[in-house]
């Protein structure tokens, strides 16, 4: 809920108030509906099997919840690399961002990460569903995992598994190799300001996106692109409920403590709210 709540409020600011009517905050509109998706997509069957003694989940509905969650992931992992080039091109080329950085691409973009993200999952997602499970069928995880669900084929699944592993790894070095091109030229340019001032106020435009996009990168390449030796099942277990829950309730925080004009576009919502009650309690008096 609070998750649900924090994007919500995030993606209505961004919508209503015409100050946040940018690429940037479009983007992070994007962003915060992804978060809230992932969220809903894994966090209610989890919590449900927490408190049932029968924790089961048809065929379909497993193949179901695994498409959402990597669909919905690989989308964030695209969209963070272009929310990167959008920043690079709002300070590295200030006098062109409104014209480079017009709708026409903005909506390209903006679609690219989503159909890249349908895509890139597609295919593994068509195999893992036609592979025959002959038992126990019961999963090594809180939800449908690609690695505990491929365990349960009884066919070979070697070439699936160097699908799944060259996808990940393409997917999330080429969004990784972008995002930190982008932000080498960023904090180049940064440091050419004579004025202290200027760069802490020019960085912190970026900040809470590295911020995100480092928990993000991070936890995934632990996950899918390190080799599983010298780690524990139960410890990749742990950095995926960081991945699927935390990390998507701490995104609209780190978005709006560390941004200054979100913070305040929702102190004046606050501040109109209260006036509203004001009035009405003058109205009932």
């Amino acid at each position: 809920m609070l998750t649900i709540t924090g994007n919500v409020v995030i993606i209505t600011a961004t919508w209503v108030d015409h100050r946040l009517h940018s690429p940037m905050y479009f983007f992070l509109c994007n962003l915060s509906f992804l978060d809230a998706m992932v969220a809903t997509a894994i966090a209610p069957k989890m919590m449900k099997d927490f408190l049932s003694k029968e924790k089961t989940i048809s065929l379909s509905g497993c193949i179901s919840q695994c498409y959402f969650y990597f669909f919905l992931g690989t989308t964030e992992f695209i969209l963070l690399a272009v929310m990167s080039l959008d920043r690079y091109v709002a300070i590295c080329n200030p006098l062109r961002y409104s014209t480079i950085m017009n709708i026409h691409l903005t909506t390209q973009l903006l679609l690219m990460s989503w159909v890249g993200g349908f895509l890139s999952v597609l295919s593994p997602i068509i195999i893992i569903s036609t592979l025959p499970f002959c038992g126990p069928n019961i999963i090594d995880h809180f939800f449908c995992d690609i690695e505990p669900l491929i365990r349960l084929s009884c066919a070979d699944t070697s070439l699936l598994e160097k699908i799944e592993f060259s996808l990940s790894t393409v997917v999330l070095l080429s969004s990784l190799m972008l995002t930190v091109v982008s932000y080498i030229y960023i904090i180049t340019t940064i440091l050419r300001i004579s004025s202290s001032t200027g760069r802490k106020k020019t960085f912190s435009t970026c900040a809470s996106h590295i911020t995100v996009a480092s928990i993000f990168y991070g936890s995934a390449i632990f996950m899918y692109i390190v080799p599983n030796k010298g780690f524990s099942f139960g410890l990749k277990k742990v950095v995926t409920l960081q991945t699927c829950v935390v990390t998507h309730l701490l995104n609209p925080f780190i978005y709006t403590l560390r941004n200054q004009q979100m913070k305040e576009v929702l102190k004046d919502a606050v501040s109109r709210l209260s006036a509203m009650k004001r009035n009405l309690k003058k109205k009932e008096g």
